[in-house]
């Protein structure tokens, strides 16, 4: 069985479940089809709820949808009922008389033609696309069954000697198509993530005129370099950077982040996310399928078809159960006629073995767990490109971090501060940004917005002026202070205290800049600035040791800058003064030591490196979602998403082998059952009874499947 490539059903969106090609637009009334043209075209990547299949050599249910099999589930269900109550046996067996008029006694073989024609036909198309793509499956087998009993009950109604098998064939077919009424139903459930992420972008936008006149217009007709108002509490249309106003932005559907996201002028926002209390004036760059919202579905479609090594074990394993039934039923039919079994028996036997040994469970085993472990990585940042660097994380041997963005900000912050006596840090740092506040320098901005992280209010500064090569100096509330390095401490002759002298030794050697802070003749203060840790590498780096994989770090700064961060963070490994071009080789050099290795980047100068690594990691992707090196992207700037990776692996793998066991495993009792191997102790398995059980099947699998989505990440 090939990936499935079926998207979500809602009950009441079924009744539109005909063959339409997302190409061809959409259904006006459909919950994904509201918007024309450019949204329309973002929808419709999630919107192919209508059963089709994108490669249909691979996939069972090609040209099929969700609506179909409940119709003629419904109708041959009707139809089944009659040729149950005419039926001669069951008269018998319950002991009551069917109405009697002229031809009664054809009711069973019109109702179960009708039956075979309307309801099971459906089984002998597919079977015949399996034998053209010589890949006889789930298809065959039920369509041989069903033709069998066919053509055998139909010989019998015109003359030959037996019992026809027409209630069986009827009830066996009604069962299949409700079997795989509730697949279909599954598979497009799990995928919903498409189509729930496709409804989160509005219909209408509201355009900002030259003359400052607002208009209501179908987001389909927005460009770049539109600017358009968002109003509280709407969802954004398109992607954009905000010209002017201050909000907050709930991108919990995109990033996966709860906690509403902060936005004012320069910054950027997604299509989809939706806006707090705050008005935004927003410059479009971005509508359609060139959004971040349009990304994530194209890459959530591509890792749903993408084949991984367990779907492609569970073909081999289909095909090969799909030979073992029909030789199975072969034997059967050769053994039971040699002993001198009626051959209405025989054929009924032949019947069951095909129906309960069809691979109907083993075909749902992997896609349903590929769909669901999927969308619940999408919804939680990760989105997966590629199945295989997925299924490979779970034996991730080392993860590899690219040090600057990464584990750390990519900006600079204050690390540490030593403070003299007389004066606490907070208040150093208040003032040392105070006279920094006008200037435009790496190190102004590393004091500015440590204050402004640790919410210190930063007075006003007069008389600010740059000393050339050495800081600046700025009166603060009446006192003249400088903030410089120790260029300015030589030029002017101070000597600051030891303990201020010891610490910026230690701040030198971990390669970090020291700032003082001066006042008249005196150092008050000195800083440590430097890139800074996130504070969600710390935990990142304790899950991953946790799960038993190995980490390290891998930087072009120096080794003293490099093992400063590493000590801190608790990383064995460190690579420093790596050159871009040389990522590569140094993964390289690790996966001939044996070595599974991860590469974490930002997917830019990382490119290499993320290529050659068994697994690529592009972290903090954002609005970028096509980075083509990472088998996974991750949108949020958070190395956490990494552990996460690993457990999403790890726990989407257990559910693969444990519903690839169960849909293979129980053919070993069920095979000989239904071939009648307890018939001398009374134990026989009709059609029916066996549809049944491997109906059943693939209910339990699917319900397995269902628990990864209890999964924590």
């Amino acid at each position: 069985m090939g990936t499935s490539k079926h998207h979500a059903h809602h009950p009441e969106e079924e009744e539109h479940a005909e063959h339409a090609s997302p190409a061809h637009g959409l259904p006006k009334n459909s919950a994904t089809g509201r918007a024309a043209g450019q949204a329309a075209r973002v929808k419709s990547a999630a919107a192919d709820g209508h059963g089709h299949a994108a490669h249909a050599g691979e996939d069972k249910h090609a040209g099929h949808s969700v609506g179909m099999f409940r119709n003629r589930f419904w109708v041959c269900l009707a139809l089944t009922v009659p040729a149950l109550i005419w039926e001669p046996m069951l008269q018998e067996w319950f002991g009551y008389k069917a109405p009697q008029f002229p031809g009664a006694h054809l009711i069973p073989a019109l109702f179960g033609s009708v039956v075979f024609f309307y309801g099971g036909w459906v089984f002998v198309q597919g079977a015949v696309r399996e034998m053209a793509d010589r890949l006889p499956g789930m298809m065959t087998l039920i369509a041989l069954a069903i033709s069998v009993a066919f053509i055998y009950s139909a010989a019998v109604t015109l003359g030959l000697s037996g019992h026809a098998l027409w209630w069986e064939l009827s009830t066996l077919v009604t069962i299949m198509l409700l079997g795989h009424w509730i697949e279909m139903r599954s598979i497009f459930q799990a995928k919903g993530a498409l189509k729930e992420l496709a409804k989160l972008l509005p219909d209408t936008a509201v355009r900002l005129t030259a003359d400052d006149r607002t208009e209501e217009v179908p987001v389909d007709r927005l460009q770049p370099g539109d600017l358009i108002l968002i109003r509280p509490g709407a969802g954004i249309p398109a992607d954009g950077t905000i010209q002017s106003g201050l909000s907050q932005v709930n991108e919990a559907m995109i990033t996966g982040e709860s906690n509403p996201v902060e936005k004012r002028e320069g910054g950027k926002v997604i299509a989809g996310t939706v806006n707090g209390e705050g008005s935004l004036r927003v410059e479009v760059t971005g509508t359609g399928d060139k959004t971040a919202l349009a990304g994530i579905m194209r890459l959530v479609q591509q890792a749903q078809g993408s084949r991984s090594r367990a779907q492609a074990l569970a073909d081999r394993a289909a095909f090969f159960l799909t030979l073992t039934a029909i030789g199975a039923g072969a034997g059967t039919l050769v053994i039971w006629l040699a002993w001198g079994a009626a051959l209405d028996f025989t054929i009924t036997r032949l019947v069951t073995v095909l129906v309960i040994a069809c691979p109907h469970a083993l075909g749902l085993a992997v896609p349903l767990v590929i769909a669901i472990s999927t969308t619940l990585g999408a919804r939680n940042g990760l989105l997966v490109r590629d199945r295989r660097g997925l299924e490979e994380a779970r034996r991730i041997g080392v993860v590899v971090f690219d040090k600057t963005g990464t584990l750390t900000l990519g900006d600079h912050r204050v690390i540490d501060t030593a403070a003299a006596d007389g004066i606490e840090k907070n208040e150093a740092l208040r003032l040392a940004a105070a006279v920094e506040h006008d200037s435009e320098h790496p190190i102004a901005q590393a004091l500015l917005k440590s204050a402004g992280e640790k919410a210190i209010a930063v007075p006003g500064a007069r008389g600010f002026q740059a000393i050339p090569g050495q800081g600046v100096e700025a009166r603060v509330e009446g006192r003249e202070l400088m903030v410089g390095g120790p260029a300015l401490l030589r030029k002017r002759a101070i000597a600051p205290a030891a303990e201020l002298r010891r610490a910026a030794d230690r701040f030198g050697q971990n390669g970090q800049a020291a700032v003082y802070l001066i006042e008249a003749d005196h150092a008050l203060a000195v800083f440590a600035i430097a890139d800074a840790i996130r504070p969600e590498s710390y935990e990142a780096v304790r899950r991953l040791k946790q799960e038993g994989v190995a980490v390290a770090m891998l930087t072009g700064d120096s080794p003293a800058v490099a093992n400063s961060v590493a000590r801190e963070l608790s990383i064995d490994t460190v690579f420093a003064e790596v050159l871009p071009e040389d990522k590569a080789g140094t993964i390289k050099e690790l996966q001939q030591r044996g070595k599974r290795v991860a590469m974490v980047g930002d997917g830019v100068n990382d490119a290499p490196a993320l290529v050659t690594a068994d697994i690529g990691i592009a972290i903090g992707a954002g609005t970028d979602v096509a980075v083509e090196a990472g088998d996974v992207v991750l949108v949020r700037n958070d190395p956490r998403d990494v552990p996460r990776i690993v457990s999403l692996s790890r726990a989407s793998y257990r559910k693969m082998v444990q519903n690839l066991w169960w849909a293979a495993g129980y053919n070993i009792v069920a095979i000989p059952l239904a071939a009648g191997a307890l018939a001398w102790a009374g134990i026989l398995l009709s059609p029916a009874v066996g549809a049944v059980l491997m109906s059943a099947s693939t209910v339990i699998v699917a319900v397995n499947a269902q628990l990864l989505r209890r999964a924590e990440l």
